[in-house]
């Protein structure tokens, strides 16, 4: 049986400015099987928002095909995809509580108040937001507000998250849980994600990486750390960024 839920088809992307075309993806092609974990990877302005703005229905390739579960979803808006995108830039209701804002779409599908308030207690302890059912989304700071998109987006029924780097606004503790959670109680969600974190590119079960609108690469982490190339040189750099800040807290500390 096949089992991949997702997949792109040479898939071409041209944006139009005021010089020209400038291309944005080449015939990029890949499988996302069920359950899988993806991350992309790859420098600024190499098509991996672009990638993932296409998978969810945010723009539309010049060429190639989108399918889910073998279906071409090329042309389907959104709204009518089996598939949830966090993006850098949080979408909270201003006018509502955290509570609110993470029940919305539980009680658009006529759940109970009780199974509502549950998940409401689930989301924000998956999230290291517990007590906060009733503060408002202004009085949080950017990284808090992310969590509740996060957790907002955690509870609906879609089996496909797409994660726009937004990840990178939490900590690295709260990002490690998000992911244990997903894959110990929502074992057939599928995820792909754009990360730059070590920790989070050593759990991806497939690390796709991009260079100029095309995938020069791919592989596990251990995979890709064995081969010359571009993830070698990003993961020895984030290696080294990560030591600098873990002697930067230590010194901190002792001061």
């Amino acid at each position: 049986m096949d089992d991949q839920i997702l997949s792109l088809e040479h898939i071409s992307l041209s944006y139009h400015t005021m010089k020209g075309e400038t291309p944005a993806l080449c015939d990029l092609t890949f499988s996302v099987k069920t359950g899988e974990f993806v991350a992309l990877v790859g420098p600024s302005g190499c098509g991996k928002t672009t990638t993932l703005r296409i998978l969810g229905g945010f723009e539309t390739p010049d060429a190639g095909k989108v399918l889910f579960n073998g279906q071409d979803i090329t042309q389907l808006p959104p709204n009518k995809r089996q598939l949830n995108t966090v993006f850098q830039k949080y979408a909270l209701f201003t006018h509502m509580t955290i509570a609110e804002n993470i029940a919305f779409g539980l009680k658009i599908k006529g759940k109970s108040k009780a199974y509502i308030d549950d998940k409401i207690k689930y989301a924000l302890k998956l999230v290291n937001l517990e007590g906060y059912e009733n503060r408002s989304p202004a009085l949080l700071s950017g990284g808090q507000q992310q969590r509740i998109a996060i957790a907002r987006t955690l509870l609906k029924d879609n089996n496909i998250l797409i994660f726009d780097d937004s990840l990178s606004a939490v900590d690295t503790e709260t990002d490690a849980q998000i992911r244990a959670a997903l894959r110990h109680e929502q074992k057939d969600v599928t995820t792909l994600i754009i990360s730059h974190r070590v920790t989070t590119l050593s759990q991806a079960d497939l690390i796709l990486v991009l260079e100029n609108g095309q995938i020069t690469q791919q592989g596990t982490h251990a995979e890709l750390c064995s081969q010359p190339g571009l993830y070698q040189r990003i993961n020895s750099i984030q290696n080294a960024l990560e030591e600098e800040l873990t002697q930067a807290k230590a010194a901190e500390g002792v001061n």
